[in-house]
């Protein structure tokens, strides 16, 4: 989950590190640290808290000299947040030093063994215990860094993304991954490490990512030597041109990140669809889908796995695909799929959904399912990804970078893509007709300027937040394809306002829920003149018997919910299965503004992080 960012080459490393740890704060900001080599020594400053309050404790701490740096922004599992549990850690020598994403997990017995040989432990991480161990493996050994790092893996169980370097060998750092991402910026006579691109793209736009079980010793003087960590084999590394521009990491005018991005779903739906669907022949031409037809047509059953808001983005595919394709579809936490021994058929189709592409239950869950025989199709949007290389297909979303850590054109990309995939198999199938197929098409092709509609309800939805700011609960319902919804405008409310709030199918509220009803309580209803629209309207009922405040999204023109709601928000009409793409507008402004009124840090909502990569 954490960030890592590192530099060594002809310029001064510090600004560079310093750059790179704020645009991977999104990874993690419960702590942060540099350790910079000053030509002679190792000079270390970090403390708890962000970026900035590092950048200020930098300045008093360290001198910013030096050519060769490596910093860590820190999102904690072992150990609480606090200064000395901050990264990087030193080895008992000060010698090594060490910057790590992910869990060790056999590192109790680890520190076992060398608090035995003499070492001690200044901190409760786990990332203290690697460095020594790596230390205590060159030492006795009598290797190299490179060698002692690879021997020392081989000793680890979990996950991780490490960089480390010696003041002993100052011309290089040891990079090595499994299971947590990590990109070497290949520049002129340069190299820079970092989790994700978005540290270096202004220095260079080629860029070697590590596969899972690889290190790269990185030097400057001998470039990057990729090695298999089993086997200590030199890996051919793959030198990749990188898709993304600095102006998409920025905020561009916006107070946030997440205001930005969700202005930036219009554009970001259309570039989803772009080159895909070619309204004017009727076809729609995936590549991951054209290649792997058979297998998607002739499934039995489809299963969805996936976290959070992509989890919420598959169950609106559910609806969609049993709509359209008519095949059973089920949707599986991917964290409770991998450990509940699921039954898995040789002609099941799995498709993994992930903004990242290296969300940790996820992962495992695909090579679960491809251990039993399934083909594995993904949907993220990182190219270059671990899932993309670890499913036998996919499809990229083209969302572009998401910075804001809740998700917003994750979603609603994510389902654009999986419409396109229904629609494409329902064609094939035979399931929908020639003229439904060819609506649905320019239908969809509708939807960016529908959502531009959308957002010119921002106004109105800011008086609404302001109106319900101090609510300490709310309830979110939903019907058929917009159930999904729900869940996910209420995520939205809880992740970045921490008001407590739960979303429900519409007709569950009277099996519970309604309890809760009184007239404190907001209640956000989405009511579309599609589908359950009459049973909704009794659901609304219901609640105004119990005098909850109705905040209704309905259809451009509604008068019967208008007359029932204490607030509506109207979206524009379109076909039942994409009004999820128009109705998580209002929800997402609504979740933004109340979070700001609140004073929360909308971009860096407590104890979160945008890329789960550890369980």
């Amino acid at each position: 989950m954490c960030g890592i960012v590192g530099y060594i080459g002809h310029r001064e490393a510090y600004p560079i590190v310093l750059k790179g740890l704020k645009r991977l704060e999104y990874r993690g900001y419960d702590s942060a640290g540099i350790a910079l080599f000053d030509g002679k020594d190792i000079k270390l400053s970090k403390t708890k808290g962000k970026v900035a309050d590092l950048e200020e404790r930098l300045i008093k701490e360290i001198p910013t000299k030096g050519t060769i740096g490596i910093g860590h922004t820190r999102w904690a599992t072992h150990g609480v947040p606090n200064d000395v549990n901050s990264h990087p850690h030193y080895s008992n020598s000060g010698d090594l030093v060490i910057i790590h994403n992910g869990i060790i997990e056999n590192y109790e017995s680890l520190k076992k063994e060398l608090s035995n040989r003499g070492y001690t432990f200044t901190s409760d991480t786990d990332t203290e215990v690697l460095v020594n161990l790596i230390e205590d493996v060159k030492t006795k050994e009598n290797v190299k860094l490179g060698k002692a790092v690879q021997i020392a893996l081989n000793q680890t169980v979990g996950a991780y993304a490490i960089a480390v370097f010696d003041k002993q060998k100052p011309d290089e750092i040891v990079v090595a991954r499994l299971g947590s991402p990590l990109a070497i910026g290949v520049g002129e006579d340069e190299f820079f490490i970092a989790s994700d691109a978005s540290p270096f793209i202004e220095y260079t736009n080629n860029a070697i990512y590590l596969e899972d079980g690889e290190m790269a010793i990185v030097s400057r003087r001998k470039g990057v030597k990729v090695r298999n960590i089993k086997d200590d084999k030199l890996v051919e590394p793959y030198l990749q041109e990188l898709q993304i521009n600095l102006e998409q990491i920025e905020k561009g005018g916006y107070d946030h990140f997440m205001l930005k991005e969700i202005y930036e779903q219009p554009n970001a739906i259309s570039d989803t669809y772009r080159g895909r669907m070619r309204v004017a022949e009727g076809i729609i031409k995936m590549a991951g889908i054209d290649d792997n037809l058979a297998k998607l047509l002739n499934a039995k059953r489809i299963i969805i796995i996936a976290c959070g808001t992509s989890w919420h983005a598959g169950l609106v595919a559910e609806y969609i695909f049993e709509e359209l394709v008519r095949i059973p579809v089920e949707v599986e936490y991917a964290s409770e799929f991998r450990y509940r021994n699921p039954v898995i058929h040789q002609d099941d189709v799995v498709i993994a959904i992930s903004q990242s592409g290296e969300t940790a239950d996820t992962m495992a869950a695909i090579k679960l399912a491809k251990e039993s025989g399934a083909f594995v199709f993904g949907v993220c949007n990182v190219v270059g990804s671990s899932i993309s290389r670890e499913t036998h297909a996919g499809a990229y979303t083209h969302a572009g970078p998401e910075i804001g850590v809740a998700s917003t054109k994750a979603f609603t990309t994510q389902i654009t893509v999986l419409s396109l995939i229904a629609l494409k198999l329902a064609e094939r199938k035979g399931t929908i007709s020639n003229s439904d197929f060819h609506y649905y098409l320019q239908e969809l092709e509708r939807i960016p300027e529908k959502v531009k509609q959308a957002l010119e309800s921002n106004d109105h939805i800011k008086f609404i937040a302001d109106t319900y700011k101090g609510a300490k609960n709310a309830l979110y319902l939903g019907r058929g394809f917009n159930f999904p919804v729900a869940l996910e405008g209420a995520l939205k409310l809880k992740e970045i306002s921490y008001i407590h709030a739960e979303g429900y199918p519409a007709a569950e509220m009277k099996h519970g829920p309604i309890a809760l009803i009184d007239e404190q309580m907001p209640v956000v209803v989405i009511a579309t003149k599609k589908g359950h629209y009459d049973k909704v309207v009794s659901n609304i009922q219901e609640i105004k018997s119990r005098k909850g405040k109705i905040i209704a999204i309905v259809t451009e023109g509604d008068e019967t919910v208008k007359n029932l709601a204490d607030h509506v928000i109207e979206v524009p009409e379109t076909e039942e299965f994409l009004t999820p793409l128009l109705t998580t507008i209002p929800l997402q402004l609504l979740s933004y503004h109340i979070a700001v009124m609140l004073g929360k840090n909308v971009d860096q909502p407590r104890n979160l992080a945008k890329s789960v990569t550890v369980e």
